[in-house]
């Protein structure tokens, strides 16, 4: 991913998720994707698909279970 899709990228999820600290970081040795940081903190990873010149970015994002709030019971 060259440096103007990743800066595009990172304006339009600053502008998407109202968070001016989120960032979008090229990846050493890859060219075909960017990591995507809250902070420093790694959220996840950015491919880009140009398939047949219908070009996609694909946000790829894991969580953790115990990343999240206890469950609510019912």
């Amino acid at each position: 991913m060259d440096s103007i899709d990743i800066a595009r990228l990172q304006v339009y999820f600053r502008a998407k998720f109202g968070l001016e600290n989120l960032t979008v970081r090229a990846r050493a040795n890859k060219d075909d994707s960017a990591e995507v940081y809250f902070g420093d903190e790694f959220m996840g990873v950015l491919f880009k698909d140009d398939e047949d010149g219908d070009v996609s970015f694909d946000f790829n994002m894991a969580i953790l279970e115990i990343d999240l709030p206890a469950r609510a019971d019912s």
